[in-house]
């Protein structure tokens, strides 16, 4: 058996291992579960996790790859070619509060992550890192097309905005979160004079 299929897609037991080691990472955390819980979760053997991971370290990093993708998906998905420039920052800032709101939500996988990764020499902070700094270049980008000076510093504003609600929506009351969170993205908007262009 290999990692992938000979059409080019993951093996059936390797998507199978990946999804329960996502579950299970995102709802416990990453130190807390051992390889054998995910084995019998997926219900694989130990060779077959082997076979496809070389350890539980890739086994992470996949899990981290796997919900990058889905947030570059997600911040993608949200904006429109059509739409104003301030419109698109606040679709992104409405697709971050509907993750906030969805059943299930625990915060910040890369957040989490790196709590249980502090060395900054750790291919998990490493993957954390490279995460963080998409995301903010991205935001910072949406923030420039608005017109807002200097955009680096919005863009570093709309970040602490957004740790903060994924912190406080696992918390607390996520519909007040969300709400919270939007209104902090709408002041920065207006507070750079976006809120005249959109």
């Amino acid at each position: 058996m290999s990692r992938v299929t000979r059409s080019g897609k993951p093996s059936e037991a390797r998507t199978r291992l990946l999804g329960t080691a996502t579950k299970i990472f995102y709802a416990e955390g990453i130190h807390s579960v051992g390889v054998d819980r995910i084995i019998e979760e997926a219900e694989v053997t130990r060779a077959t996790l082997y076979r496809h991971f070389k350890g539980k370290e890739e086994l992470v990093l996949a899990y981290l790859d796997l919900a990058d993708q889905g947030i570059r998906a997600q911040i993608t998905g949200a904006q429109a070619a059509d739409a104003a420039p301030a419109d698109n920052v606040r679709a992104v800032a409405r697709a971050i509060t509907e993750g906030i709101r969805s059943p299930g939500f625990r915060g910040c996988a890369f957040l989490n992550a790196v709590a249980e990764y502090p060395d900054p020499d750790h291919p998990v902070h490493r993957a954390v890192l490279a995460h963080r700094q998409w995301f903010l270049e991205t935001v910072t980008e949406l923030l420039g097309r608005v017109g807002m000076e200097p955009a680096d510093a919005a863009g570093r504003h709309f970040v602490m905005l957004r740790d903060g609600a994924m912190a406080a929506g696992c918390l607390f009351d996520p519909e007040l979160v969300g709400e919270t969170f939007l209104h902090g993205v709408e002041s920065l908007l207006t507070a750079g004079g976006a809120a005249s262009r959109a």
